[in-house]
Formats: structure tokens, C-alpha cells, sequence
């Protein structure tokens, strides 16, 4: 599903280059739990960013479902992006002025849904996270645990095949965070969603099946195995 080929990022910095990421060679399966760890300042959002579309490697190859990304015409990648890449942030994203039902139905509004196609969609997410007492409230309004599964719920709203997570229970206590990554396990198990997450936290990553360590920028050779 996802295939990187020597992927590199670099800024130029005087006459040179600071590189962030490193020939990066990486297959990532359809259906697969993965998680990338690493140091501060190992390339780990960085990579993420490039995988979900958010920024641009500077060399190399970037193929998604066998799409060649970098390509593909803007139109082409903001259609990509919208219909196939669910994305989590660890400071959730949501949109202040909006409330917690219009924050989920934005990406269908996007994909032209009609209303109530749109209708249906937020209604079954609202249930599935049991959020549905709240969906008039605005962000601000909700705890971190409840904001972050707006913000997974939105992920999921236009049937993404693939969710990128950044931290993203950062923000989170200890309970708040086991339910968010139950959440995560249960969507890759049971509806086959490809997860791919970056966090610093060693238990989060084994709900996983495959650790992908970065340091310096570079991928470490080997990769950790581990069964969920």
C-alpha cells in the first residue's frame, strides 16, 4: 500500500543542506498496525507528514496504492487525500467555531456527499464513539479524551484506507490514552483500516504489529515484531 523508495528531506541552511530524513526505504501492507519511534528530532513527524501528504520529500520515491505521489497533479493528491487518508493530531485540530456534529461532517462536505448521506455518516460515528450527547457542543467545551475522539471521528468520516496518527494521545492521561488505543486496534483489526502512528510511548506502540525506529533521521535496520 504505502512504498517509499531513498525518501530524503532536507532545508537549505546557508550555502548547505540540513537533512531530516535519510534514504528512507519502506513498505508498509495494506491492513498493517505500525508504529515509528525514535529520539526528539529523529524525522518521526516528519515522515509522517510526507506519508500523509502534508509535505513533500525532497528526493526520492513516494508510492501510494501504487500511485506515484509526487506525480500526481495537485487535484489529483488533494482527491487522494481526501478519499483515502484519515489523519489524528495530537493537538486534535478541531475547528473552534464549529461544533462537535459539523466538525465530523466537514470532510464529507468536501467529498460532496449529499445531506443526507452526510446525515447518516455523522450519525453512525456519533454512535460508534458515544459522543452523540454532545454533538452541538463546540471544542472547548469537551475534555482532551473527548476533543481526540471528535478528532478520530472526523479521521474516519469519508471511509479513509489509511489513518495517520501523530502523538496521538500525547495530550492524554493514562485512561484517556488506553481508550484511545483500543479504539485504534479495534479499527485496524475489525474494519481493516492500515494504521500508522508515531509516538514516543513504548506501550502504545506494541498495540501494533511492527515498530519502525528512526535516529538522526536515519532508519534503523532493524524492526521489532509484536503481536497485539
Amino acid at each position: 500500500m504505502i512504498q517509499l523508495h531513498n525518501v530524503s528531506k532536507y532545508y537549505p541552511a546557508g550555502f548547505g543542506r540540513v537533512y531530516v530524513l535519510r534514504n528512507i526505504t519502506l513498505d508498509i501492507a495494506k491492513g498493517e498496525f505500525v508504529s515509528i519511534m525514535g529520539p526528539s528530532g529523529s524525522g518521526k513527524s516528519t515522515l509522517l507528514h510526507i506519508l500523509g501528504l502534508l509535505e513533500e520529500p525532497s528526493e526520492g520515491e513516494y508510492l501510494l496504492d501504487d500511485h506515484p505521489v509526487q506525480k500526481l497533479s495537485e487535484k489529483r493528491r488533494t482527491e487522494l487525500h481526501r478519499t483515502q487518508i484519515g489523519f489524528v493530531f495530537q493537538a486534535y485540530h478541531l475547528i473552534d467555531e464549529l461544533t462537535v456534529y459539523e466538525n465530523i461532517e466537514t470532510p464529507l462536505l468536501y467529498k460532496g456527499l449529499s445531506g443526507s448521506e452526510r446525515k447518516s455518516r455523522v450519525a453512525e460515528l456519533l454512535d460508534r464513539f458515544n459522543i452523540v450527547a454532545r454533538k452541538d457542543l463546540f471544542p472547548a467545551q469537551l475534555s482532551g479524551g473527548q476533543q481526540q475522539l471528535v478528532g478520530i471521528a472526523r479521521a474516519l468520516a469519508a471511509y479513509p484506507s489509511v489513518i495517520f496518527a501523530d502523538e496521538p494521545t500525547g495530550n492524554l492521561h493514562s485512561d484517556q490514552a488506553r481508550d484511545i488505543m483500543d479504539i485504534f486496534r479495534e479499527l485496524n483489526q475489525k474494519d481493516g483500516v492500515t494504521i500508522v502512528q508515531v509516538t514516543h510511548s513504548e506501550a502504545n506502540a506494541e498495540y501494533g504489529s511492527r515498530i519502525i525506529r528512526l535516529k538522526d533521521g536515519w532508519l534503523e535496520p532493524s524492526t521489532l515484531d509484536v503481536t497485539p
